[in-house]
């Protein structure tokens, strides 16, 4: 018996905080130096040298992941793959099969029958670590989906804002804070990020819930138009105006008015709108009567305000009305474990409109979707992810090229195949994360588990530089 081995029947049932692997390699060096500098990582790491015995291992225990090499006497790696997807509690068992780096067809053949990623030997260690590190990220993501899920909605009792990671939690509990105050509320992010999604819960959390939230686009209406649809007009107060028009202002009495892109209003209406935040009244357009109001204001922008006032396209005083409470909404990039809660999400709220059960993706679509990041955020994910229900035959969801997904630069190494540009990807998510920062206790070489000094070496190396 190895020495993983009988640390397994020594431990009993193991708990780590990295998860238990299984190595499956009829080579006894490769095994073995792998389930130790795996464990010298954090991980507990079992080891079998055939496929009879891999089975037989996971049939006793569970596992997190499994290191399966592909070509072994006997049974090879990808029957004992093929085995574990026969069985439908093994389907969502991580599978990284290990291939010599010209048996291409293997890797295909391994990837239609359900491995999650592969690794080429000879062996690159942080490569395969990386892999590691990214299948088990992705199964605890998909494991916490549940949980997660009906802990947001029980404590916010948002249903429609769908996040479980810590960025989207921190603007939950800042509207939580401002709903039930009158406080002007100012919500940027870039575009598909969510801001009327946000504004909504604000308002359905409020004392003013049983009163309308008008919406208002500001940059969708034309600069002759926008006072009209704020403010409304009288009879006769411009060419076309046949009869007297009540704004959205007015509409809004009582409740909430959600202004979007408000960065986009005309400097004169602009004037106006401060009037109305600070006075509560305003004038129709071709009338001298001030109508006064009682209306909550939020508003959003995926523009930089401040270098709006900068440039004097936007006014100061304007601006701090407007910021009295600011709610930043993370990019789609910033929050990427939010992304399988998302897609389920999305699969079942499709799969209900076009009458089909959705029930889960390809294998390695979530792996694509997450090395994505996403220009158009959840916008973006949400098209993507109709698409691909349009087009799904079956209960399992495929992501392909003809969905129009382009390729960013991570997401290009992690297929393209080769070790040195998986490692490459790998680090560039990281630096990506962390805003590349390299040092420190939150930095990318702590993430990596590297010195400082040799990550800027591979940096250099693999010709990574900050664009």
């Amino acid at each position: 018996m190895t020495r993983a081995l009988r640390l397994l029947y020594a431990s009993g049932t193991m708990n780590t905080t990295h998860g238990v692997l299984l190595v499956v390699d009829d080579d006894e060096t490769n095994r073995e130096i792998l389930a130790h500098r795996l464990e010298r990582k954090g991980y507990k790491a079992v080891v079998a040298e055939s496929g009879g015995q891999a089975l037989a291992l996971i049939a006793q225990q569970q596992f997190d992941l499994v290191l399966l090499d592909i070509m072994m006497p006997g049974l090879s790696g990808l029957e004992v793959l093929q085995a574990l997807r026969q069985k439908h509690v093994l389907t969502d068992l991580p599978v990284i099969m290990a291939t010599a780096k010209d048996q291409s067809a293997d890797v295909v053949q391994a990837l239609q029958l359900g491995a999650n990623d592969y690794v080429t030997k000879p062996f690159d260690f942080p490569v395969v670590l990386a892999r590691v590190q990214t299948q088990l990220s992705l199964k605890r993501a998909v494991e916490q989906i549940g949980y997660l899920r009906e802990e947001i909605q029980n404590e916010y009792n948002f249903e429609e804002i769908v996040g479980t990671s810590r960025s989207i939690r921190e603007v939950l509990d800042k509207v939580k804070r401002v709903a039930s105050t009158d406080s002007t509320v100012l919500i940027l992010g870039e575009t598909g990020t969510g801001k009327e999604l946000i504004a909504r819960a604000i308002h359905d959390s409020s004392e003013r819930r049983a009163q309308p939230l008008v919406k208002v686009n500001c940059g969708a209406i034309s600069a002759g138009l926008v006072e009209s649809e704020l403010f409304g007009h009288e009879r006769g107060a411009f060419t076309g105006a046949q009869e007297r028009r009540i704004g959205r202002f007015e509409l809004a009495d009582g409740g909430t008015i959600f202004l979007d892109e408000v960065g986009e209003l005309p400097l004169a209406t602009q004037v106006k709108l401060l009037r109305v935040l600070q006075e509560q009244e305003f004038e129709r357009v071709g009338s001298s009567y001030a109508q006064r109001v009682d209306v909550r204001v939020i508003a959003a922008s995926n523009r930089n305000l401040l270098d709006a006032v900068k440039g004097k396209s936007f006014r100061e005083d304007l601006y701090y009305r407007l910021d009295v409470f600011p709610i930043r909404l993370p990019a789609l990039r910033e929050r990427q474990e939010d992304i399988p809660l998302l897609v389920q999400h999305f699969l079942k709220k499709f799969g209900k409109r076009l009458g089909k059960t959705l029930e889960e993706t390809a294998p390695g679509a979530l792996a694509r979707l997450m090395a994505y990041s996403w220009p158009g955020n959840i916008r973006e994910l949400q098209n993507v992810i109709e698409r691909a229900a349009v087009l799904a035959s079956g209960s399992t969801v495929v992501f392909d090229d003809s969905l129009g997904l382009p390729e960013d630069p991570a997401a290009q190494a992690v297929s393209a195949g080769t070790l040195e540009e998986a490692e490459r990807a790998h680090i560039l998510r990281v630096l990506k994360q962390v805003n590349w920062t390299i040092e420190g206790p939150g930095g990318a070489a702590s993430i990596l588990d590297l010195p400082p000094s040799t990550l800027r070496s591979r940096m250099h190396k693999l010709g990574i530089k900050r664009s």
